[in-house]
């Protein structure tokens, strides 16, 4: 045991070898942007490209959609459905009934 432990001391007491844990030590775990701080921001960015991908993919549906009501005459059954999805619009002579 005692040759063990005297051969790692041999080890940590060269300069370059302290120099170097503690550099390690201080980057690691005490530094301002340590490892903790790292992973935490790099599991937080996966988050928000995940987040940008469902975006995107809201703004390529809401893209088609504006494209099919651009032209009035042609798509009128088009923009009255959406209408009266979105909107809940009627006609004169009906009644509209939301269910949530």
């Amino acid at each position: 045991m005692k040759k063990v432990a005297l051969k790692i001391w041999k080890v940590l007491s060269n300069r370059y070898v302290a120099t170097l844990v503690i550099f390690a030590v201080v980057f690691l775990f005490l530094d301002e942007n340590n490892l903790l701080v790292t992973l935490k921001q790099e599991k937080e960015v996966k988050e928000l490209h995940a987040v940008e991908a469902s975006y995107r993919e809201a703004i390529k549906n809401d893209s088609i959609q504006a494209l099919s009501l651009k032209n009035k005459k042609e798509n009128l059954p088009a923009i009255e459905k959406y209408g009266r999805e979105t909107y809940y619009l009627k006609t004169k002579d009906e009644d509209v009934f939301v269910c949530k």
